[in-house]
């Protein structure tokens, strides 16, 4: 499976809705460490068909930040029926991404 683009018109759908776990990805295109993080994140999102993963954009949708109370990013936060379970933030390697999970 693919990454998604979550944003505040697909959030209900895509995350609180959503049967399985996501692992959402909080980013900025000018972040370095999430720019090193991203292509975990996708190798992820192409390995596990058990959960879906969502990428946001902090600086596209501040309201999904505040909502999840993002203040550093990356971070990294699983969704399980509609509530936050695991959350994490800063670079972190593929192994410790999946203990999350």
């Amino acid at each position: 499976m693919s990454e998604i683009q979550i944003t505040k018109e697909n959030i209900i759908d895509e995350v609180i809705r959503c049967p399985q776990p996501v692992l959402l990805d909080f980013y900025a295109d000018w972040c370095g460490p999430c720019r090193v993080l991203g292509p975990v994140i996708a190798e992820i999102a192409k390995e596990r068909s058990d959960i879906k993963v969502g990428k946001i954009n902090v600086d596209e949708q501040p309201e999904l930040a505040a909502r999840f109370q993002v203040a550093g990013i990356p971070t990294l936060a699983v969704i399980r029926n509609g509530k936050m379970e695991n959350r994490v933030t800063g670079y972190r390697p593929k192994s410790q991404i999946e203990q999350l999970l």
